[in-house]
């Protein structure tokens, strides 16, 4: 018989510890069972030395990284089974065998076999902080420790649902103008490629000089119709410049800083960034984390280089023993409403109530702002396309009129 040491839930929400004899794990979360109680971590009970010796045989394996709709997918299934009383092993072992994506069954596999091997959920998560991300990470652990992981995965799902909907409605109000000049750059090259082209002989025997205009685009024309190949060259160096001013940190830093700058974008990067802030703080605050953690991982949700600056300064400040509500309102980017909320939540008692009333009101003004956006980018997109067509038609026809005008 071998001794297994094991935590478990009584009543589904109360920790116990003991140990237990068994002739093998299987058997000893059985008895576990058979005493009323849900088993969350079962091991062995070894020395220290061969503690190290069998953690350092169960080498973590590399997993597919998981997209934010594979993690719902996945923290849906077990949550849904946690809340069924199903252990994480048992649970791990269904969304193995009956998860629809591939790399989802494989990842479910791998964390299974490094539990059975006598490690925590939320130690095995942490190997991979490129899969799941230190808050999904750090939420999950406050969780365990606290004996609350089917509530953590629930407002995991909540909190991950809640971010692809912002991206989903931020997405949906750029593809509009995208569109919009993808077809205006297919409709000027056509026009340059093909249709001046055509008209160079006919204004070549008016025998005139052309419009400044005029002939620039002529002349941009006949050189992208001689050397077409440098069309997608073009186009591909255009695209892989504005990609790369996005991605690297200096010129991202001063995009970051010049768009809280400019009225409606200042406003939807501000509430955009926030909305996953407070949510993340009210989360993690919730499952019982400590208030510079909960700061810690909330800033981790934070695009936006100068808001995250100013929002590390807010922390450090909280750790050196300032209110929460002060140390924000010190960043001058918090909106007021959140701060009053804050440090009304601070002064009664209920932060973690004021934090989801925060996270309301910043979702109804992200979809205010975001409608407004909505609707202020049509009529934007209809002149540029206007202008587009203005600019093409003068170049066409100002020759003609001029030589109607000499006539």
């Amino acid at each position: 018989m071998t001794v297994y040491n094991y935590i478990a839930l009584k009543n589904s929400k109360d920790i116990v510890k003991g140990k237990i004899e068994a002739d093998d794990l299987r058997q000893a979360r059985e008895s576990i069972r058979n005493l009323g109680f849900i088993p969350t971590k079962v091991y062995e009970e070894k020395s220290k030395d061969d503690a190290k010796v069998a953690s350092k045989n169960v080498k973590a394996k590399r997993i597919s990284r998981l997209g934010l709709q594979d993690r719902i997918d996945f923290t849906s299934t077990l949550q849904i089974l946690a809340q069924s009383g199903i252990p994480i092993i048992e649970s791990l072992m269904f969304i193995e065998n009956d998860a629809a994506k591939l790399k989802v069954r494989l990842v479910a596999k791998e964390l299974r076999r490094q539990i059975m091997a006598g490690s925590t959920f939320a130690d095995t998560i942490a190997k991979y902080p490129e899969q799941f991300g230190q808050i999904y990470i750090g939420l999950v652990k406050a969780g365990e420790d606290s004996g609350e992981l089917e509530k953590t995965l629930s407002r995991l799902l909540d909190l991950q649902t809640k971010e692809a909907n912002i991206r989903g409605k931020v997405i949906g109000t750029l593809m509009y103008p995208a569109f919009v000049i993808l077809l205006a750059i297919v409709i000027v090259l056509v026009m340059l490629m093909f249709v001046f082209p055509v008209f160079k002989d006919m204004f070549d025997n008016m025998g005139k000089d052309l419009p400044w205009i005029t002939q620039t685009l002529m002349d941009i024309g006949v050189f992208l119709r001689e050397n077409w190949y440098l069309v997608p060259l073009i186009l591909g160096s255009i695209i892989g410049t504005i990609v790369f001013l996005f991605k690297w940190q200096p010129s991202k830093r001063k995009i970051d800083a010049i768009a809280l700058k400019i009225p409606l974008i200042s406003d939807l990067v501000q509430f955009a960034n926030f909305s996953n802030f407070i949510s993340v703080l009210q989360v993690s605050y919730d499952a019982g984390v400590p208030i510079i953690e909960c700061l810690y991982l909330s800033n981790l949700t934070l695009t936006n280089y100068t808001l995250k600056l100013k929002v590390d300064d807010a922390t450090a400040k909280v750790q050196q023993g300032q209110h929460l509500s002060v140390a924000l309102r010190s960043t001058r980017v918090m909106p007021k409403m959140i701060l009053f909320m804050i440090a009304t939540g601070e002064q009664s008692g209920r932060l973690g109530d004021m934090l989801m009333q925060a996270v309301n009101f910043i979702d109804k003004k992200l979809d205010n702002i975001i409608d407004t956006m909505t609707k202020l980018i049509e009529p934007i997109m209809l002149i540029v396309i206007g202008g587009i067509v203005l600019t093409l038609a003068l170049a066409l026809y100002l020759p003609l009129f001029q030589s109607y005008m000499v006539d």
